[in-house]
């Protein structure tokens, strides 16, 4: 029987780049659905099953499913599906140029890079005839780039025993991830005429305020540091208030973002803020402040070197070049959902963070070829 066609990794990724799966949450942004057909079909014509996973109305989840040796046993690999928004952007997003050794658009970097290696290492193994040690899957998921809740539908009963999720490493495994967590501060005044300033109580003063003992306490965050990872940090990032330029304001709210290290627990985090606001209420009681509920909580990944899955992934690595030595990084992914499920999980993936949301984002081809290859390799030896 004659096998179907596999298109190289470079062309599946040029495929993923034409297609627009700005997330839903960015202005126009379509959402991942024409991507997650695409990753069917792809996978219908190689023979290997997938399965749609309902998450969002009109967003699925999208797994690949290639039995293993060992059907009691699971090896994930996951990649997102949606990108940022392609304002500022100063190339054609959807127009994947190859251009010096290096494939430009958007979301080439991050991640569409790591999933075409993804898919292609699975169905160029299926091609083989090789029959994996354990079963793998292929999760690609939704809406990474805003709220996680793809990653978060795929961890509802999800049982496996290894995860190596995509995102631009420079081909390093990494073990080790800052968590994030966001929320708003609500800083309440007393309005009044601007002639007569004394009646009213301004927020917009008083947030100043607390910008300022925020930026202070943060500056105090270096005092503990993690071997991979460094020290945690705190931003605020967006303020605003008052109602117009006569006005003495009686609102004005900031949204911070706070990355996380190992062992830090959003809850004790946010206590120490309202600590802060405690504080300057007790100096100034016209100070009234209120923290609202996280738009966005992460914890940290820390997965153990002595893992499997970390010993493994090294091993490859250094047999393939790459440096062996595990990793921190001080962004986020999909991964720390995984490891909170009690699976082993490393980040692992071609191209730069420095990249990725770039107004020219690009990925170097060649690590998208090595990427493959190391997925493939690991694949094959996991059990």
């Amino acid at each position: 029987m004659k096998q179907p066609h596999l298109p190289s990794v470079i062309d599946i990724l040029a495929d993923l780049v034409r297609i627009n799966s700005i997330n839903c949450a960015y202005a126009n942004g379509p959402g991942e659905a024409e991507v997650g057909n695409y990753v069917v079909t792809f996978f219908s014509a190689q023979g290997i099953q997938t399965r749609r996973q309902s998450v969002l109305p009109g967003r699925d989840n999208i797994l690949a499913i290639l039995p293993g040796r060992n059907r009691s046993r699971c090896v994930l690999l996951e990649a997102h599906m949606d990108t940022v928004t392609v304002e500022g952007m100063t190339i054609a997003p959807f127009d994947p140029v190859l251009d010096n050794g290096k494939l430009f658009g958007r979301g080439s970097c991050d991640t569409k890079a790591g999933l075409a290696g993804m898919m292609y290492a699975i169905a160029d193994l299926k091609r083989s005839g090789v029959t994996p040690p354990c079963d793998v899957w292929l999760a690609a998921v939704i809406d990474e780039e805003y709220w996680f809740r793809g990653v978060s539908r795929l961890c509802e009963n999800l049982e496996a025993h290894a995860a190596i999720v995509a995102e631009p490493t420079e081909m390093k495994v990494v073990i080790a991830t800052k968590g994030v967590l966001r929320w708003k501060i609500v800083v309440f005044g007393k309005a009044a005429h601007s002639s007569k300033p004394q009646l009213g109580v301004n927020a917009i003063t008083h947030a100043a305020r607390l910008v300022m003992a925020i930026d202070h306490f943060h500056k105090t965050l270096s005092q503990v540091s993690h071997p991979l990872l460094g020290v945690a940090t705190g931003n605020v990032g967006i303020i605003y208030g008052g109602v117009q330029v006569n006005f003495v304001p009686d609102r004005c709210s900031i949204e911070i973002d706070r990355r996380l290290l190992p062992g830090e627990r959003a809850t004790e985090v946010l206590a120490t803020y309202q600590a802060l606001l405690d504080e300057l209420h007790r100096h100034d009681p016209f100070f009234v402040a209120a923290m609202e509920a996280p738009l966005l909580v992460d914890e940290a990944l820390e997965t153990s070197s002595t893992s499997a899955v970390v010993q493994l992934a090294s091993i490859i690595a250094g047999e393939m070049g790459l440096s062996s030595i595990p990793v921190g990084v001080p962004y986020g992914s999909d991964a720390s959902k995984l490891s909170r499920k009690g699976i082993d999980s490393i980040v692992f993936g071609p191209g730069s963070i420095d990249q990725a949301h770039a107004a020219i984002e690009y990925v170097d081809v060649t690590q998208v070829e090595q990427a493959s290859m190391f997925y493939q390799d690991f694949i094959r030896r996991f059990e």
